[in-house]
């Protein structure tokens, strides 16, 4: 398995797609509930290609990725052969950014000398949507980029 199986709320939601993922093999219902009880290990093998399959969708469409823990800030966007990183963080006592009050404490003192803001350009390896997931299983969220954006002009500036 290259990345890992989806979760059982996943394949709740994906219940359709996976109906159809069986259908492309040939698979019944019937046969499906028969290869569960007599082959688990076949039906194993299914689940693990069909969650592969899935993270490939999603992870060929990633562009921006972000990762806020207390005191810091990860940014990413993720070019045709890069991983830009913006990286913020906050060396004052008592600021969570993860709290609504922190992060607009961190808005409201970006320029503070006790924030720093790092940028950096990495190569992707061959396979981009490894180092993609790798960033996600750190806890990295995929989002549409709009605070990476906005960081990036603060940097420009």
């Amino acid at each position: 398995m290259k990345y890992s199986r989806l979760t059982k709320e996943q394949f709740d939601e994906m219940h359709q797609e996976f109906i159809n993922f069986l259908a492309t093999q040939s698979i019944t219902a019937e046969e499906w509930q028969k290869i569960k009880t007599e082959k688990p290990e076949v039906a194993e093998q299914e689940l693990d290609i069909f969650s592969d399959l899935i993270w490939e969708g999603v992870l060929n469409k990633v562009e921006y990725l972000e990762h806020i823990s207390e005191k810091q800030l990860f940014l990413f966007h993720i070019s045709e052969a890069t991983i830009n990183l913006i990286a913020i963080k906050v060396e004052v006592e008592g600021i969570d950014i993860t709290t609504q009050n922190g992060y607009g404490w961190l808005q409201q003192n970006l320029m503070d000398d006790q924030v720093n803001i790092y940028t950096s350009t990495k190569a992707l390896t061959e396979d981009r949507n490894k180092d993609i997931f790798a960033l996600i299983q750190q806890g990295a969220n995929i989002t549409k980029g709009e605070l990476y954006r906005y960081m990036q002009e603060v940097v420009q500036e």
